[in-house]
């Protein structure tokens, strides 16, 4: 399980390393009577730890190995990656960001 670092918000520890590039967007989806955002990541490694302490199952991933790679993830939760370190960009700051990795 991942280890989140109190005294610097943006590193969270994956056994002996630490490593933190987590975005949330700006989206609001309404989907089931929630209302959801994106999550995405630097990386793969970096975007499921973020999902972990989340309290995020795997299997909720969205385009697993590709450069759309996300979660949905609810605003509550999202609130909680803030917290942890995640930032906070535009929708457009992420349809740049899955532009640039292909």
């Amino acid at each position: 399980m991942p280890r989140f670092k109190y005294d610097d918000p943006l590193t969270l520890e994956i056994g002996n390393n630490t490593v933190m590039a987590v975005y949330v967007d700006d989206m609001k989806w309404p989907f089931k009577g929630m209302v959801m955002c994106h999550m995405l990541a630097d990386t793969s490694a970096e975007l499921h730890a973020m999902a972990d302490l989340l309290g995020m199952e795997r299997r909720w991933v969205q385009y697993p190995g590709t450069a759309k790679e996300h979660y949905d993830i609810p605003m509550s939760r999202r609130v909680v990656a803030v917290e942890a370190g995640a930032v906070e960009v535009s929708w457009r700051f992420m349809v740049g960001l899955i532009r640039s990795r292909r």
